[in-house]
């Protein structure tokens, strides 16, 4: 059986309703408004389910909370930095406090884009050939020079995107050589590494993978159709900005295999729990993977509610499976 045929009608299994959860949400990032929107939503579908969940932020009242009176399980609901790039699930580690999804060192992996690539390269997943760029050597070695010479080795168009980052923000696709100077000025204003990548021309979906105990599976992929062609900041949070189709309009054979890249990038990254993996499949139904976030955004527009869905999985039910795995985890 396929790993997305078998994702269609996975087993969920009992929840603990009498467990302590802690949704984390909110934090410092330029995704906070986002972040709140997933903390909230994740908290409504866990109390539907009967789990006694609470919102908190990530804030200097953070620890003694956890202290006073530790949760069994936390779910993270930070995007960005804060909740992405693996420092605050080593802060948990520290206070003894499980978490859904995977551990810091996977999580910090993941978060650096250039990193985890690749790694996927040199598993043999296909991804886009890349070259990441400091702002610090873009200065250096003389802008013009360098863009010419990126220009040169990855060919036109290109997509430009921060190293670390999510939600679209400050990437760009750039068709013409004369549009990449300002490309990388908005992407430098995000990060201070530009990730450089060659545009691959397809259609855009994305395959959230789970783990239910019995192993990690992959939800049906969504296709995503962005108005203006780029699925930018605007395009994923704005209403009537993306057209969303679930699953995917792939034939079975392209479907199959999208979900076993995503499948196995999830495994070479040494994720756990979920994760969402990005990826473009050519005009060949080849897939490319561009990224993989390891904490989903869960809000009204975000891709892993609507992949459950899909499948025909509760929400509420899914989350609650996922921290009842944490809490004995621990």
């Amino acid at each position: 059986m396929s790993a997305t045929t078998a994702a269609e009608h996975p087993v969920v299994p009992p929840v603990t309703a009498d467990l302590h959860v802690l949704v984390l949400a909110g934090g410092l990032s330029y995704e906070r408004d986002v972040s709140l929107r997933s903390g909230r939503r994740v908290l409504d579908a866990l109390r539907a389910v009967g789990v006694e969940a609470e919102l908190r932020d990530a804030d200097v009242a953070l620890l003694p909370a956890l202290a006073a009176d530790p949760p069994d399980a936390v779910v993270i609901a930070l995007h960005g930095a804060t909740g992405e790039d693996g420092s605050l699930r080593g802060v948990l580690d520290l206070c003894g406090v499980p978490y859904v999804g995977c551990d810091a060192r996977a999580s910090r992996l993941a978060w650096d884009k250039p990193s985890a690539k690749a790694v996927l390269r040199e598993a043999g997943i296909p991804t886009p050939d890349w070259v990441a760029l400091p702002h610090d050597r873009f200065s250096e070695l003389g802008a013009v020079a360098v863009l010419d010479r990126i220009v040169d080795r990855l060919g036109l168009p290109l997509m430009v995107k921060p190293a670390q980052g999510g939600s679209g923000l400050g990437a760009a696709v750039v068709r013409d050589a004369t549009a990449l100077p300002a490309a990388m000025v908005g992407c430098f204003a995000y990060d201070s590494t530009a990730l450089v990548e060659r545009y691959v021309p397809g259609m855009d979906v994305a395959v959230s993978v789970v783990d239910l105990g019995d192993g990690p599976r992959a939800l049906p992929a969504v296709e995503i159709v962005p108005r203006n062609g780029v699925y930018d900041y605007a395009a994923r949070y704005t209403a009537g900005r993306t057209t969303w189709h679930t699953p995917a309009r792939l034939d079975a054979t392209v479907a199959d295999t999208v979900a076993e890249v995503a499948l196995a990038a999830h495994a070479a990254l040494g994720l756990r729990d979920l994760s969402r993996v990005d990826l473009i499949v050519d005009a060949d139904g080849q897939p490319h993977v561009l990224e993989v976030n390891v904490s989903p955004g869960m809000t009204e527009t975000s891709l892993l509610p609507l992949a459950v869905q899909a499948a025909g999985l509760d929400f509420g039910r899914v989350l609650g499976s996922l921290v009842t795995r944490a809490a004995t985890r621990a």
